[in-house]
């Protein structure tokens, strides 16, 4: 997916489209193949390499980022950057980027609504152009981003901004730091006041921040760079701004999300994934999570595998910012409830939206119901909504074989999770959101056995 060397704009729109075909895509089909075993390597983190990427603008020199994955966000993000006239070369492993002799500060129209990444560009290039225009977000239909976080940020921190129908203007002649508390610990929001702060005038303090391993990752990114970052107690972030930054180079961590993940496709199956190239530190919470429905996780330094000799049993489990389960985790935790003895309770805390891709995996026979309830935990920010945020699982299940729609890059994989267990051949639709998060899971999944294929069909 990933090409070497520098192509322009329209190229890369050209390789949008095979993404995301206009009349007909790409489909799976899967037939359930026996236990899944194997080896799997897992590449930097989707949630952190367009992050880099974004940072990497804010370097005079050039700024090298190892360990890529080969994943549909680095294509939108590199195609983004191009459009700014930032310099992107992308090899299979390796990605590097530098600024171009004249930033543009619009990210065009087409780029709207395709992944969150836009937002993010404000800060630099306010920092770069004085001005900057981005295209409303988009990504994944999980539940609300909140652009406000972001532009009550950046106003406090002296830009002028404004919100339309289809995007956002701001200008800046200079940022200067100041004191912000986010209301909640948005990932999102925090790497925007990073990304802003590290150039700004003076020193900016951050309440209530995110401290996800991917946004530690990026503070260290921005550190390599120049910047002055202070990782304090409590959710506080101090930033002293500096004049200039400098291009750095940088070794992605192995994805966590996809780490659980594979992890999971094992056990599913009564198989065993050994997986490498994600540090235990980023799966403490995930394993103890496994180990307590009965899983076997075996760890050393280069490698984690679980398996389950005497069966799964349920769980009660409540999503959380860091170090608590993490949002991204609880849909391949979802099938493998259906697997388990016993009726599980899952509580989503993050995304009020999460649970969309239940019907799919109800067609699946996965015996599932949501509720609008806190269920599992305390009472949490959906307690009072019409959020269908808390679900009840039934295992084991009988899953068979069907044909379904993806509606986003974590349900997808669940989804093969259960065609992998279920009896009956199962067409999946909407793949591309798989290969836009994972790195070639196609491969990966037929290098642990299953049987896989692909065709292309009409869009339905």
């Amino acid at each position: 997916m990933l090409q070497k060397g520098r192509c322009s704009h329209r190229a890369d729109e050209g390789r949008f489209a095979r993404l995301w075909p206009v009349n007909e895509e790409e489909v799976w089909l899967i037939e359930p193949s026996g236990p899944l075993r194997g080896d799997v390597e897992v590449r930097g983190s989707k949630n952190a390499v367009s992050k880099h990427m974004v940072a990497a603008m804010l370097g005079s020199g050039e700024s090298t980022i190892q360990n890529a994955p080969e994943v549909g966000e680095v294509e939108i993000t590199a195609a983004m950057l191009r459009a700014l006239g930032i310099n992107v070369d992308i090899t299979q492993r390796e990605i590097t980027i530098s600024q171009g002799p004249v930033i543009q500060p619009q990210v065009p129209a087409a780029f709207t609504g395709l992944n969150r990444i836009p937002i993010l560009m404000l800060g630099p290039l306010l920092h770069l152009a004085g001005e900057a225009y981005v295209p409303l977000v988009g990504g994944d239909p999980i539940g609300r981003r909140p652009v406000n976080f972001h532009v009550e940020a950046l106003r406090a921190m002296g830009a002028e901004i404004e919100v339309g129908d289809n995007g956002i203007t701001a200008k800046a002649k200079k940022l200067r730091g100041t004191r912000i508390e986010l209301p909640y610990p948005s990932v999102g929001a925090t790497e925007t006041i990073l990304m802003s702060a590290v150039r700004a005038e003076g020193k900016t303090v951050l309440k209530g921040a995110a401290m996800e391993p991917e946004v530690v990752e990026l503070a260290l990114f921005l550190q390599r760079m120049g910047a002055r970052i202070e990782l304090s107690p409590d959710r506080r972030i101090v930033i002293e701004g500096v004049e200039h930054l400098r291009g750095a180079s940088t070794w992605l961590a192995g994805d966590r999300i996809e780490a659980f993940s594979y992890l999971v496709a094992g056990l599913i199956t009564g198989g065993q994934v050994r997986v490498h190239g994600c540090p235990q530190d980023r799966l403490v919470t995930a394993i103890t999570t496994l180990a307590r429905m009965g899983a076997q996780v075996d760890i050393t330094d280069d490698w984690l595998s679980a398996s389950c000799p005497d069966g799964l049993r349920q769980a009660a489990v409540q999503t959380d910012t860091h170090p608590g389960f993490m949002t991204d985790w609880q849909t391949p935790l979802m099938v493998l409830f259906t697997q388990s003895h016993g009726m599980s309770v899952l509580h989503e805390t993050v995304f009020e939206n999460r649970l969309v891709y239940v019907p799919a995996l109800q067609k699946m026979g996965c015996e599932i119901e949501v509720f609008d309830v806190c269920l599992g935990g305390p009472a949490c920010r959906y307690h009072d909504t019409n959020a269908k945020h808390s679900a009840v699982v039934r295992g084991v299940s009988k899953l068979r074989g069907a044909d379904v729609r993806l509606p986003d890059i974590r349900a997808g994989f669940s989804a093969v999770l259960a065609a992998a267990a279920a009896e009956g051949t199962s067409t999946l639709r909407g793949v591309h959101h798989i290969e836009r998060g994972y790195h070639r899971p196609f491969e990966q999944f037929a290098s642990l056995g299953l049987k896989i294929s692909r065709e292309m069909a009409p869009v339905e």
